[in-house]
């Protein structure tokens, strides 16, 4: 959160990765720790490599931060909606490459990595990643994704607000559990 403090006092609020000349923050997992020679030296002025668990949630809420290159999980993209920060979508299994359907496609918050062959699952350059780091940043696109990742922040805003409507449903469906335990003769395996 420091680092992000001092790139927002710095006037630079862009997140991403070496080849795009925008300030980012990578998260990585120990196991994935092995990076290029000498990377963190060569990106030391505009990036940081973390490699123990961080707040998403804070990080994401942090002003500095105007983009989240995500795999595009259903925590990470609520998580995104709810700051207001566009997503450019790498999933890779899963729920993820649907999720990132419904971002790019659908809500129109997010933008996709492009791949080198086309599909959808394709194989992923660093040109492309650059290429889409920068529309997501700069480009018109990106312009289009950062207008409505707004609209959409406020909406779920508002239903996960006391009274809401996500906000009803849980307690909704909090009081059927309830209903349940009650009932032992209807809870399954």
């Amino acid at each position: 959160m420091q680092w992000l403090d001092q790139k927002l006092a710095q006037g630079s609020s862009q997140l991403d990765l070496e080849e795009s000349k925008v300030n980012f923050l990578w998260v990585l997992r120990k196991s994935e720790s092995e990076l290029a020679d000498r990377f963190e030296e060569r990106v030391k002025e505009k990036g940081i490599v973390v490699r123990e668990w961080v707040d998403q949630r804070a990080i994401l809420g942090h002003e500095s931060v105007q983009g989240f290159l995500s795999h595009c999980g259903w925590n990470s993209v609520l998580e995104s909606i709810c700051a207001k920060v566009p997503i450019l979508a790498w999933p890779m299994m899963a729920e993820q490459h649907l999720n990132a359907s419904m971002v790019v496609e659908e809500i129109k918050m997010g933008l996709r990595v492009e791949t080198s062959n086309g599909p959808v699952r394709g194989f992923v350059k660093w040109q492309g990643l650059e290429k889409m780091v920068r529309e997501l940043m700069e480009g018109e696109m990106g312009k289009e994704v950062r207008n409505n990742v707004g609209e959409f922040g406020e909406a779920a805003k508002k239903a996960m607000k006391e009274g809401g409507s996500s906000w009803h449903t849980l307690n909704q469906l909090i009081d059927e559990l309830q209903a349940l335990r009650g009932d032992s003769s209807k809870l399954c395996c």
